[in-house]
């Protein structure tokens, strides 16, 4: 039987835009207490005004989560307003696309610090409060490219799989702890993110997968019941062509 998730508490990275945001109304929507981190100020207080005035429960910060020192002081603040988390969605990513040698080495660099370092920085501030519980999620949001390489992709596609070896084994780390960790891995998500790097053909747009899509599937996979997890999931539109 489906596990109920009010009164949960679940902190969400990049959670002013696109996945995280939408990861976050549906959470809200259950009777989580979502506590919402990003870097940009204004996005993501807009985020946490909206699910507040939904009649739904929300805190935010902000932070650069390649930064452990501001990701500890965020986690930090979020717990202080939330209570201790239950749920960690590590979503906060950035992607450019080209080729190795087009690519500037610099926005290579913040890509996969964004992926890998920010994961590793949330979970690293966020998993001793799961484990004091001793129970809790952890989802991290890789991709497609986290399992197969394309041209133009490196640098997004070494933060994806890196993402994916990160939960694999992390996932044998806390089981004892009845923490269940999980890489989910979709296709092109209709983002602004996406948008803004041309994957999105708008003519098809109504067939191609949306946030609020990916988002049941997280609300999905976490009212699973607590003695069974998914390791990792491919999620695909069915019909973009």
């Amino acid at each position: 039987m489906p596990q109920s998730l009010e009164g949960k508490v679940a902190f969400i990275t990049g959670a002013g835009r696109g996945i995280g945001r939408a990861v976050a109304e549906a959470l809200a929507k259950q009777g989580v207490t979502v506590g919402l981190l990003a870097r940009t100020e204004q996005q993501v207080k807009e985020v946490a005004e909206k699910i507040i005035a939904d009649g739904g429960k929300a805190a935010f910060v902000t932070a650069d989560v390649t930064n452990l020192e501001e990701v500890d002081a965020a986690i930090d603040s979020l717990t202080k307003q939330t209570g201790k988390a239950d749920i960690l969605i590590n979503n906060a990513g950035i992607g450019e696309f080209g080729t190795l040698l087009d690519q500037d080495p610099l926005m290579w660099k913040k890509i996969v610090d964004t992926g890998i370092f920010g994961t590793y920085h949330v979970t690293h501030a966020v998993l001793p409060q799961l484990i004091e519980k001793n129970e809790g999620d952890i989802i991290n949001i890789s991709s497609t490219n986290g399992l197969n390489g394309a041209a133009t992709s490196t640098a997004y596609s070494a933060a994806k799989f890196g993402i994916i070896g990160l939960t694999e084994s992390l996932a044998q780390e806390v089981r004892r702890n009845n923490i269940r960790v999980t890489a989910l891995a979709p296709s092109t998500v209709v983002t602004e993110l996406a948008r803004e790097s041309g994957l999105i053909d708008e003519s098809k747009v109504d067939r191609m997968m949306h946030p609020e899509d990916f988002a049941e599937v997280i609300v999905n996979q976490l009212t699973l019941p607590n003695r069974i997890y998914v390791k990792q999931a491919t999620i695909l539109g069915t019909n973009p062509y």
